[in-house]
């Protein structure tokens, strides 16, 4: 599949789709409607750089009024930014650390979705273009992580990232050498990566479109995962190889290694 556009700034940006003013609605909102350019403009101007408990106060009260749900007790640190928020649900008691970018850009998909308690951790990213972004209740994101989702990212329940991780479902691009790579875009790439409860995905790990890690498993620090990793298997390298189980059995088949 090629796609000649996708999902670059530099064309959402540019001479096409009206003036500045509207590309920058498409880009940042989601929505040309008036109301909701000024409600975001006041409340990411007001709040978002407030330091201290004055600053959490308002983000408490205001951001809310910018997402499609938001449960109760949630706390946004400081220069967190949300595009297209309409599409962005957290559940109750999470917290959105300082520095964090939520992007759930795109016109028809569920865009970013996070349980109850969950934790996003400092400068990380949620970036969904065009795809979706589903997190568990009590998901905890490591600082400067990024899961970047042109298809679907779905955790399970008490999924724990360390930080410098990076999660990718979907965005794969061709190989034909007589095009530039950037012309060969496929944005449903491999089916896009599925987490399952209970997992532990460590320090500067890598996971791959594609990729499905079962329930209960772990993944070694530095390690890239590029294919399935059965329940509870523990994983290391790169590419990621089942090296033994938490369960106390050797390790799984070659067949089962990623």
């Amino acid at each position: 599949m090629t796609n000649t556009k996708g999902y670059k700034v530099q064309a959402e940006m540019s001479g096409e789709g009206g003036s500045g003013l509207r590309r920058y609605q498409d880009l940042v909102i989601g929505s040309r409607r008036w109301r909701d350019l000024i409600l975001y403009e006041l409340v990411q101007g007001v709040a978002s750089w407030v330091p201290g408990a004055l600053g959490l106060l308002l983000r408490k009260k205001l951001f809310p009024l910018l997402l499609g749900e938001c449960g109760r007790g949630v706390i946004f640190g400081r220069d967190v930014t949300l595009r297209h928020p309409g599409k962005i649900r957290i559940g109750e008691g999470s917290v959105i650390d300082d520095g964090v970018l939520l992007d759930a850009k795109g016109a028809e998909d569920s865009g970013i979705v996070l349980g109850r308690e969950s934790f996003v951790g400092r400068g990380s990213v949620l970036s969904c273009k065009g795809g979706r972004i589903e997190l568990g209740d009590r998901a905890n994101l490591g600082f400067h992580s990024e899961i970047f989702s042109s298809n679907r990212v779905t955790f399970g329940n008490d999924v724990l990232v360390a930080a410098y991780s990076y999660i990718l479902g979907g965005g794969n691009y061709g190989t034909d050498p007589s095009r530039p790579i950037n012309l060969q875009y496929d944005p449903q790439g491999k089916g896009g990566v599925t987490v399952g409860d209970d997992v532990w995905i460590g320090t500067h790990a890598v996971v791959t479109d594609g990729a499905e890690i079962g329930s209960g498993a772990v993944i070694g620090a530095g390690s890239v995962v590029t294919r399935a990793i059965p329940p509870y298997g523990i994983a290391v390298g790169t590419p990621a190889r089942v090296v033994r189980s938490r369960q106390g059995k050797d390790a799984a088949s070659p067949e089962a290694d990623a």
